[in-house]
Formats: structure tokens, sequence, C-alpha cells
């Protein structure tokens, strides 16, 4: 059976050392060990490390750089076809401000990559009903084929968790 191909989007690989949101890194430490154990194909973008370098504390950055030394990804960097997405998803009114233009890119880099599953803790953004079915609609009327957008709970519970 294939593996299922999933983009993390930074918040996940944060909240690995998020202490405030106990139950969130519990979800991402459980997500993570099953990462470590091969069973997805992981995805992420130069968005990705540029927003994990960009942190102002070096001690987060050197941690989150340590967790992502552990597993084997595929890094996909920003591109045409991504912007391309991103301005399609923003011409929806899906995700429209300024500072979310990553979280735009996140989504036109989990397409692009192909990926089966856009992974993110961003509920505002992200993880809502008017982005998943906007997301959807972009992805078909683009050529993309299917994507789903959970999180790290949700595709835990998908996986048998």
């Amino acid at each position: 059976m294939k593996k299922i191909k999933i983009y993390l989007d930074t918040n996940v690989i944060g909240n690995l050392d998020e202490q405030t949101s106990p139950e969130e890194m519990s979800h991402a430490h459980a997500l993570w060990a099953d990462i470590k154990q091969g069973k997805y194909d992981v995805v992420i973008s130069d968005v990705v490390l540029d927003e994990i370098n960009d942190n102002k504390n070096l001690t987060k950055v050197k941690t989150l750089t340590s967790y992502l030394n552990e597993i084997t990804f595929e890094t996909i960097l920003l591109n045409d076809e991504i912007e391309h997405i991103a301005d399609q998803v923003k011409k929806l009114g899906l995700i429209t401000g300024k500072k979310q233009l990553n979280d735009r890119r996140h989504i036109g880099c989990a397409l692009v990559s192909r990926s089966d599953v856009l992974v993110s803790n961003n509920f505002k953004h992200l993880v809502n009903a008017q982005t998943i079915f906007g997301v959807k609609k972009v992805a078909i009327v683009e050529g993309y084929g299917f994507i789903e957008i959970f999180t790290p709970q949700m595709l835990l519970i998908a996986g048998g968790k």
C-alpha cells in the first residue's frame, strides 16, 4: 500500500517544543514517532525552514532543527507555480491578509508537491471549513486532484491511533 504523503506546516514542527500547549505537543510527538517509523512520506518547504530560522528564540531554532534532523523529508522550493496557487487562494477570498502570505504558500507547496494531506494546527487560516472546501476547489480547478487538511490529531485518528 502506498504511504500517505504529508506536507507539514511550520506550526506542527513548532508544537514539538510548545510547553504552553501540552495537548498539541503530545499530538505532535505522536505524529513525529509515526514519521520516524517511516509511516508517512514527509514534505516541508523552504517557507517552513525560513519560518523556523526566523524565530528570535535561538534555542527554539536549535531544538526544532534537531527534530528535523531526526526524520527524512523532501523539501519543495518556492516557485512560480506555488505563488500562482497562493494567488488563487487569495482571489477566492480564503486567506487574504498580507501577513498570511506564507499560509497561502503552504497550501501551494502542499498541492504542487502532490501531498495527500496538509497537516496544520492553524485553525484560524487553514484548518477550518471555509479553507478546506476552498482548497479542494482550487486543487481540482488547477488540476492537482484531491487533498485533505488535517490536524496532527486527525491524522493520528485516521491512522488508527
